[in-house]
């Protein structure tokens, strides 16, 4: 079982940048999959950015390819997401998200929010313009 902690959200002016850090528990926290998801008000939970287990392979949602970087640091059991070149419409609860890899052979990217098994509270990103 892993315990996720998001932190890093704020606002921030149109066109800035934030890094989000997610800690995660446990000691087998390099054998997880991560995502970030967002939910913004009135809006279903939507995939922003994913990473494999071992950390080679990411994925990203259109409307943030380019300008989002997921990352991860095994040693520091943290997931990154640095945001940059950020947009009003990027203004959102975003969620840390892991499910347990399926093997060492796993390289399947998690883009759905029902793949994930664990959750971090959320942290608050606004982006005024």
């Amino acid at each position: 079982q892993v315990q996720l902690v998001e932190s890093g959200g704020g606002l921030v002016q149109a066109g800035g940048s934030l890094r989000l850090s997610c800690a995660a528990s446990g000691r087998t926290f390099s054998l997880y999959n991560m995502g970030w998801f967002r939910q913004a008000p009135g809006k279903e939970r939507e995939f922003v950015a994913a990473i494999t287990w071992s950390g080679g392979s990411t994925g990203y949602a259109d409307s943030v390819k380019g300008r989002f970087t997921i990352a991860r640091d095994n040693a520091k059991n943290t997931v990154y997401l640095q945001m940059n070149s950020l947009k009003p419409e990027d203004t959102a609860v975003y969620y840390c998200a892991a499910v347990y890899y399926s093997g060492i052979f796993d390289t399947r990217l998690r883009l759905r929010p029902l793949e994930y098994d664990y959750w971090g509270q959320g942290t608050q990103v606004t982006v005024s313009s």
